[in-house]
């Protein structure tokens, strides 16, 4: 699916909480560098503190509690995500010109690392027709449900990407009640914790460098 010409991508893990403001500004002068040929394409896993952020398509109405968490704007694309402790926030910086020239086929890529790295982590997920993202099928009784377990949300700037991916690890689920995520009123949102899935940090970050080395190279 990639370029045998690409450079290897370099990979950041940081363990301590990143605000969500540095970040940004971080990747945004990463995407500079990548697309002027100055540095390597980059994945950078991390924790944000509590905090909601809007994509492009946010609707004000989808903002229930707007003193909960502090809010950011942001110019990625979809609706309103949580992102706090115990979730696995993938910032994922690629030339996406290079790979692919097609943003729809970059998404699908994620999904696929998504899914194929949850698969190792003892979960069975996969997307949801019409929509964005990751998912599992829940019982609830006698019905079958979709819940959501990862987001996806990415911005292209000289067809360079930012912003990426984030994984339910074992996040306070609670917190997501102050939205309507991604802007689904009847979705539940689910984590590796709740499917008593492997949370281990440090083994979610090893099988999706793993996962993405199969999926992207």
């Amino acid at each position: 699916m990639g370029s045998t010409s690409l450079p290897t991508v370099e990979w950041l893990v940081t363990r301590e909480f990143v605000p969500y403001e540095e970040a940004c500004k971080l990747m945004s002068e990463r995407v500079d560098a990548i697309a002027a040929g100055r540095a390597r394409e980059l994945v950078w896993l991390l924790e944000h503190p509590p905090l909601y952020t809007a994509g492009t398509s946010a609707k004000a109405s989808d903002l229930i509690e707007p003193e909960r968490f502090p809010v950011y704007r942001t110019g990625r694309g979809g609706q309103f995500t949580y992102h706090g402790p115990g979730q696995r926030v993938g910032y994922v910086m690629l030339d996406v010109g290079a790979r692919w020239g097609d943003v729809r086929a970059y998404v699908t890529a994620l999904e696929t690392l998504i899914i194929d790295a949850l698969a190792s982590l003892g979960v069975a997920a996969q997307t949801r027709s019409g929509f964005v993202g990751v998912w599992v099928r829940r019982l609830e009784g006698s019905s079958e449900r979709l819940d959501k377990i990862a987001a996806i949300g990415v911005r292209l700037r000289r067809w360079v990407s930012s912003h990426g991916l984030s994984i339910n690890v074992s996040p306070e689920l609670a917190h997501f009640s102050g939205i309507v995520p991604c802007g689904l009123v009847d979705t539940k949102v689910t984590s590796l914790a709740v499917l008593v899935a492997k949370t281990e940090m440090a083994r979610v970050d090893a099988v999706l460098r793993e996962t993405f080395i199969e999926v992207f190279d």
